[in-house]
């Protein structure tokens, strides 16, 4: 294995593109939060183009998309729109571009299904259940009210539409986009069916959020499936995609930058979650609820931006370790989980 390394030391501007290999370009859209950004890419497909994954549906999204449909992009149309996964910093954009621009659509069919759901499921005010779901986590009282008083947050808010219709693909499928060849390979454990694509003329890798460079990609359990163990799929994902994986692999990620050295980083993001559960078996000699495992988990202090996928990361490997059957848990007076060994 070599160490990993990034052939490309900055990301392309607001607006603009790198062309990272032939007929790719790597393009960003903004995200209003700490991961600022989400990669974006641009696969010449004939006379057009077919779009991996869309970011964010705002207003400065939209201008940006413009901008560039009608400057890297040379006017062009686009051909298809392929999503990697269900998230909508991936998928917001992708029904304004089945709208706007009758664009065929590319997903597996649980991300098409649950970014669809998703969007559509457009709550006014928590639901009991989600508000039970996070109160036996032993939240805060501050983020509890905080997160009460700044009301859901939906889908909607950040994703176009998605109209009825779309073209499946699924792991072991082949497709061809442009000059290249693609094998269809799914991940699990960030989100469900989640599409990578390995090209079968090249060592193009495009890896959406299943292989992050620098972080590791969010594994999280939240109250639609309270006792999911999504860290069991994920590193079972990383093994899988570690018996394939090669050093000349050039791997396109949904963030950060572009990197060589996948065989290492899938070690390291495996070893990531493995070393950190035996300190917390350790940590639960004491019983703790899922937030008290922030510090044995995270070794920093969690800020509110960051509050909530710390929480449903702690979950994930509380439920990991539970299912496993080397751990227990018990609810106490006040509807809380307590964890212990």
């Amino acid at each position: 294995m070599i160490p990993i390394s990034f052939p490309f030391e900055n990301p392309p501007s607001e607006g603009s593109a790198i062309e990272v290999a032939e007929d790719i370009l790597w393009m960003r859209l903004p995200l209003p939060m700490a991961l600022d950004h989400v990669n974006v890419y641009a696969i010449r497909d004939g006379e057009g183009w077919c779009i991996v994954d869309t970011g964010y549906f705002t207003k400065r999204s939209q201008k940006i998309w413009e901008s560039l449909l009608s400057g890297p992009l040379n006017g062009n149309p686009v051909t298809r729109v392929l999503v990697t996964h269900h998230h909508p910093d991936h998928i917001g954009m992708a029904g304004w571009f089945q709208t706007k621009l009758d664009t065929e659509l590319i997903s597996s069919r649980t991300a098409w299904m649950y970014g669809r759901m998703m969007i559509l499921d457009n709550q006014k005010k928590w639901p009991k259940e989600v508000l039970d779901f996070y109160k036996s986590t032993g939240i805060s009282e501050e983020m509890f009210s905080y997160w009460l008083s700044r009301g859901p947050r939906n889908f909607s808010d950040v994703c176009f539409p998605m109209p009825s219709g779309y073209t499946r693909i699924k792991d072991g499928d082949k497709i061809k986009i442009g000059k290249r060849k693609w094998h269809v390979r799914s991940g699990d454990g960030h989100a469900p069916e989640h599409i990578t694509l390995w090209s079968l003329d090249d060592d193009v890798v495009i890896a959406g959020d299943q292989v992050l460079p620098g972080i590791s990609s969010n594994i999280g359990v939240y109250p639609t499936e309270p006792l999911a163990d999504p860290l069991t799929d994920w590193i079972d994902s990383c093994e899988k995609f570690k018996l394939i994986a090669k050093n000349e692999h050039f791997v396109l990620p949904g963030h950060k930058l572009p990197f060589l050295g996948l065989p290492t980083r899938l070690q390291q993001l495996i070893d990531n979650h493995n070393n950190s559960l035996p300190r917390l078996i350790e940590h639960l000699k004491t019983p703790q609820t899922a937030v008290g495992c922030f510090e044995i988990l995270y070794k920093r202090k969690i800020g509110k931006g960051e509050y909530g996928l710390a929480l449903v990361e702690a979950v994930a490997h509380l439920n990991h370790l539970f299912i496993a059957g080397k751990i227990q848990r018990r609810m106490n007076k006040n509807k809380v989980w307590m964890w212990f060994v």
